[in-house]
């Protein structure tokens, strides 16, 4: 077992992620130091009227990590345990992500420390729009392109979409991805996390030879990822999903659960436990379960020194980001369990997004189908180009993911002359 005193800062562990694949890559000693650092980051305060007429302050943040390939682009969560330490770890891992899945932006992340279930629909629009104010003069579709994250949805988008346009008087939809469709949203985009993810796993098994019809597989999380990777688990891979759970804790049946019955549990009962014909288990027990596949799809830092060494999985496949400290990359490295890393196994949704911007730009909107058909295809070109590095380098698929990623962020700045 590894020590116990291992730094879960997230930050902190996305900066030693990159100084392990700099020193493979032997990066340039004054380029690795540009890229360990957010270009920009913003700090500030936002003032919302409340509905009993007093007004609260809440932080914000929005931090453009890199922005050498392409406009940033990431992500904005609502969490009451939000930190700037996590935002730069998300902005640094989103421009990781582009660059691996190959598409023309950098990487960006925000966040309000705030618990939106605690706010009623108008102080949550309110809040929205408060945001958008501090930061309109600093995003845009050619400089930093916002998203839906942990705890915000396509109707915080379609706030945030229409206070920019009231900011600025012009109708620009490639602003902000993730939109209802009604407001230039893309089809597909809604999935595009989960089935992202789903390719990558499917890809995955091909790899480690195993058949995914009737393989078990696990799932910690049950938002929108968790819930999405659930359905296409069992109706493309043939995937007996045995094991869920929620924040409240986790439900267990060998025989797998149908997303109908686990939904409508949901509606009824507002979490996973209780659901009939299932047992009770608790997150950490979830992870820990002899399946074939893990999907971490909750938050940072689960699987840890402390209880890789109890990971029975084949295959796991990171759709949260940043489940996985360092210290348990080396345990499952020694074991050989095949890690699909989080910026590439969950880079659907950023490629949707991307695929977003570009019908906004061109005002000409495809079918979910071709939206579905060019996912498949950039997660697969992705997958393979790690798969390739992992094996030519002879390095794990976290640290060869890294290579590809920073290479090419590297020659982009390189090119422009910064470093």
């Amino acid at each position: 077992m590894k020590s116990t005193s291992e730094n879960l800062n997230p930050f902190a562990i996305a900066q030693s992620q990159l100084d392990e694949a700099a020193d493979v890559l032997g990066l340039d000693e004054n380029m690795h130091m540009f890229l360990r650092q957010p270009m920009r980051e913003f700090h500030f305060t936002i003032p919302v009227r409340m509905d009993d007429g007093r007004v609260r302050t809440f932080n914000g943040y929005r931090v453009q990590y890199n922005d050498a390939r392409g406009p940033a682009k990431g992500g904005i969560r609502f969490h009451p345990d939000e930190t700037i330490d996590t935002v730069r770890a998300l902005a640094a891992w989103m421009t990781w992500k582009t660059a691996v899945a190959d598409i023309p932006l950098g990487g960006g992340k925000g966040g309000i420390i705030c618990n939106p279930r605690e706010l009623s629909p108008g102080e949550l629009e309110r809040l929205s729009r408060g945001y958008i104010r501090n930061i309109s003069r600093y995003v845009g579709l050619r400089q930093d392109v916002p998203a839906p994250d942990v705890n915000t949805n396509p109707q915080i988008m379609g706030w945030m979409l229409d206070e920019y346009e009231v900011l600025n008087g012009a109708h620009e939809p490639g602003v902000i991805t993730g939109k209802p469709i009604e407001l230039g949203g893309s089809a597909g985009r809604g999935a595009a996390t989960s089935l992202g993810g789903i390719f990558a796993i499917r890809e995955a098994a091909k790899t480690v030879g195993l058949e995914t019809q009737g393989a078990s597989c696990a799932i910690q999380g049950y938002g929108n990822v968790g819930s999405g990777t659930h359905k296409f688990a069992i109706e493309i891979l043939g995937m007996k999903v045995v094991a869920l759970s929620d924040e409240f804790g986790g439900i267990y049946n060998e025989e797998g659960f149908s997303v109908k019955e686990v939904v409508s549990h949901l509606k009824q009962n507002g979490r996973l436990q209780g659901l009939a014909g299932s047992t009770e288990i608790s997150n950490p027990d979830l992870l820990e379960l002899d399946v074939d596949v893990l999907i971490p799809a909750a938050i940072e830092n689960q699987l840890t020194g402390q209880n890789a060494d109890r990971i029975k999985a084949k295959i796991i496949a990171e759709l949260a980001n940043g489940p996985t400290t360092p210290d348990a990359d080396d345990v499952f490295n020694e074991k050989g369990i095949f890690v699909i890393p989080d910026f590439l196994c969950n880079a659907g949704g950023v490629i949707v997004s991307y695929f977003e911007m570009v019908q906004n730009t061109s005002n000409f909107y495809w079918e979910e189908d071709e939206v579905n058909e060019r996912l498949d295809k950039k997660m697969t070109t992705a997958f393979k180009a790690v798969i390739e590095m992992a094996e030519n380098e002879e390095v794990p698929n976290r640290v060869a993911a890294y290579l590809v990623a920073i290479d090419r962020v590297a020659q982009a700045a390189r090119l422009r002359g910064w470093v």
